[in-house]
């Protein structure tokens, strides 16, 4: 390891309207190579590291890491029991990605010890990217570090809206939040001072041409940040490792390259399928193994063979301008396209093209039941989930299975990014919306196959999209002179080719894109006819796609669960709830439906069948709106008081119905003509200053002849004076000589009525 110098060296720079600087020589000395990146006030500190690799295990041995800690943010983990952070997020995952993917390019090819990248988030302001300074600071560290690398690079992120919040066609360099709300692109362009090297974004259903103009903004923006970094480590002034030349790895490469590089090329020649490609080129590499044995070792004749796959491919493709399936440069393969095929799921899709296959499935729930993302900012929600799993079957392999790797983890952020913008907004649609792609067999491009595929499992399942959509994969062969573009790229031409660019989008524009290349650099001319490749086999796609499924089905599955929305006033959310969730609770009970209430009032009703949907619908509706004079309702009869009986007429809310207005007949004891429980049918005859409400049995009953007349005015009705029975009651007063009441007795004020004294 290099010696490091005890001087803070610091550059910086304005960009976008905030300070960026980098800081050598204070922070993790032991490192070979610390930086210290700041953006306004988002701070990140990236290291690299080296160690020789302890097996030669045929790859280069690169490891990036990004670490979010919630400090950063001023956070404390949510969790009762667990404060510490836990497993990388998602999100923090594929911000490594991105790092790895704009750094990993620029190493030399015959370096083989492992390297370590840790890009650490110390503080975030809301408005920087800190997955952006990252790389960045990423590569800072690389320059001034003595582990050779081809660098600097840098990223940006570029925004496409005008100043005033409206959509425009103003390109924004590392915009604000406020900024990225209103654009209609969201793209991380990463590369060097003379190339793009990695694109990452979604867009609105915007034209290539913008797309292209955002690539050549990000591209421009890049030169002044490597400048800085060059700057930098031309100061701290580390000395790289010099590379040992492996003299043997030359001759091996060598004599096998005379015994099987025509026979491979032969191979790829007779356009046979990948189970059959793989046959012969395993019986090839045991006739070379056979040879060589007791000259080579057999690790070092398998690479020398990747590379000779490698030489064969590019140069039937380059030199011969031939595939190696046969297909045509802009052709894609067959299509296979089935939907609805699982009876029991929401909605189903299987997408194939060529041999690779995916069958993707579509899963409907309440708005409970979204995703809580924790991070340095803050808890934030997402209801439309991708998830993405690529088994070992599908390349025909063995291997371990577990929890979700990178590699699936970005191929679900890529197909979950290409679809979210055309999933209707929640007032449109109530529901949590997951996705999951099987990738059952593969051979090129399943982000794009997933894609396609959870495009028709969402109109299986009855989600009113905007509009399909349909992705594709690009490739590039180049030498320098000769320039092939191919349309979806098989696993073979994404392996040894210069570019795995993926495009999706509708009829009308772009959604997503994803772009990585090997080289340094491609011009204007090439990525337009790349774009324009894509758009037509894209459109393609989208033919075929809607002749088996025109448009979203008009009913839902018999098994989704029933979904609608209630919009309640803000100050009668604690009346749904009810003391500790009792009333909650209740609905559920009595209904089957699930109840989510948010802070602007509105009630997400969630059953599986269409009865207990309504009813609970019913019930949250009766118990936030106001009861009227003159309704009538089937009520329960809920107690009984000397002087009447109380009847709940709606969920939580009760009116009393007098003695004198149970019946047109003298009525003794209100038990003699109701009990508790039963259901009976009142009238309110009126709500008092209180809000009081005050109900009649005997106005919906039609009158006996010979009844006595007199009736009061205030309920309709008439009663005749009653007697000193014990209980207390005078005729015209209260019990105990109190004051006069409405029903003729004194009393205190009781949830809607009186109680005696």
């Amino acid at each position: 390891m290099a010696a490091k110098s005890k001087k803070l060296i610091k550059k910086e720079m304005e960009l976008g309207g905030r300070t960026l600087s980098f800081e050598y020589g204070e922070l993790a000395g032991q490192a070979n190579g610390s930086v210290l990146a700041r953006y306004g006030d988002t701070v990140v500190l990236a290291t690299a590291t080296s160690a020789k690799a302890k097996e030669d295990v045929g790859y280069f041995p690169l490891f990036v890491e990004y670490v979010e800690r919630l400090y950063a943010g001023g956070i404390i983990k949510g969790s009762r029991f667990v404060k510490r952070e836990g497993r990388p997020s998602d999100e923090a995952i594929l911000s490594g990605r991105i790092i790895d993917r704009i750094i990993r390019p620029l190493f030399p090819e015959n370096y083989k010890d492992e390297v370590q990248v840790v890009a650490t988030v110390l503080s975030v302001d809301g408005e920087s990217d800190p997955a952006v300074l990252g790389v960045c600071a990423a590569s800072a560290a690389l320059m001034c570090s003595d582990i050779p690398w081809d660098g600097p690079t840098a990223a940006v992120q570029i925004a496409h809206a005008s100043p005033n919040g409206k959509t425009g066609h103003d390109l924004v360099l590392n915009p604000s939040r406020a900024e990225l709300e209103f654009s209609d692109i969201d793209l991380t362009v990463g590369g060097t001072k003379d190339a793009v090297v990695m694109v990452e974004g979604g867009a609105h259903e915007i034209p290539e041409k913008h797309i292209l103009e955002a690539l050549e903004f990000g591209q421009k923006s890049l030169a002044p940040i490597t400048k800085l970094i060059q700057d930098l480590a031309d100061e701290v002034g580390i000395k790289k490792q010099e590379i040992a030349v492996d003299e043997q790895a030359q001759h091996v490469l060598e004599d096998v390259r005379k015994f099987a590089l025509k026979p491979m090329k032969d191979l790829f020649e007779k356009k046979t399928s990948k189970d059959e490609m793989n046959q012969a080129t395993d019986e090839l590499a045991e006739q070379v193994y056979k040879k060589y044995e007791g000259t080579y070792q057999k690790i070092a004749m398998a690479e020398a063979l990747n590379e000779i796959t490698k030489e064969a491919v590019r140069e039937l493709i380059i030199k011969d301008g031939k595939r190696t399936d046969g297909r045509k440069m802009d052709e894609v393969r067959p299509l296979h396209i089935r939907v609805g095929i699982l009876p029991r799921t929401h909605g189903s899709a299987l997408f194939q093209r060529g041999e690779t296959q995916v069958l993707s499935i579509a899963t409907l729930g309440s708005t409970s039941l979204e995703q809580i993302i924790e991070g340095p900012l803050g808890e934030v929600t997402k209801r439309y989930l991708h998830h993405y799993n690529f088994p070992p079957y599908s390349t025909g392999e063995v291997g371990r299975m577990g929890s979700p790797g990178r590699r699936e983890i970005g191929h679900s952020a890529l197909a979950e990014r290409a679809l979210e913008r055309m999933v209707p907004q929640v007032e449109q649609f109530p529901y949590t919306i997951r996705i999951v792609s099987e990738a059952l067999s593969s051979n090129g491009s399943t982000s794009m196959a997933s894609t396609c595929g959870s495009t028709l499992a969402l109109m299986d399942a009855g989600v009113p999209i905007k509009a399909p959509v349909s992705g594709i994969a690009m490739g590039l062969f180049t030498d320098g002179k000769t320039v092939r573009v191919l349309t979806d790229i098989a696993g073979l031409e994404d392996h040894y080719g210069d570019m795995d660019f993926k495009i999706t989008g509708t009829e009308t524009g772009v959604t997503a894109v994803q772009m990585d290349l090997k080289v340094k650099g491609i011009s204007h001319t090439v990525m337009t006819q790349a774009l324009e490749q894509a758009r037509e086999a894209r459109l393609f796609i989208l033919e075929e796609m809607i002749k088996v499924l025109g448009k979203p089905r008009e009913e839902l599955s018999k098994y989704a669960p029933k979904v609608t929305v209630v919009k309640i006033p803000t100050d009668k959310i604690g009346t749904v709830i009810g003391p500790g969730g009792r009333m909650i609770r209740e609905i559920t009970e009595k209904t089957g439906a699930a109840i989510d209430i948010e802070e602007d009032g509105s009630v997400t009703i969630t059953a599986k069948e269409e009865e207990g949907l309504l009813a609970a619908r019913k019930f949250v509706e009766d118990l936030t709106r106001e009861v009227e004079v003159g309704e009538v309702f089937d009520g329960e009869v809920k107690r009984l008081m000397d002087f009447g009986a109380f009847v709940e007429v709606l969920p939580g809310k009760e009116g009393l119905v007098h003695v004198s207005q149970l019946s047109h007949e003298y009525v003794d004891r209100p038990g003699d003509i109701v009990k508790v429980g039963d259901k009976i049918k009142v009238k309110v005859v009126e709500i008092d200053d209180q809000g009081r409400i005050n109900l009649s049995k005997k106005v919906l009953e039609k009158a006996p002849e010979g009844a006595p007349s007199g009736e009061r005015t205030d309920f309709g009705g008439s009663r005749p004076p009653r007697r000193d029975d014990g209980r207390g009651f005078r005729p015209g007063g209260s019990r105990g000589g109190g004051g006069r009441s409405r029903f003729g007795g004194g009393g205190r004020e009781r949830r809607g009525g009186f109680r005696p004294r």
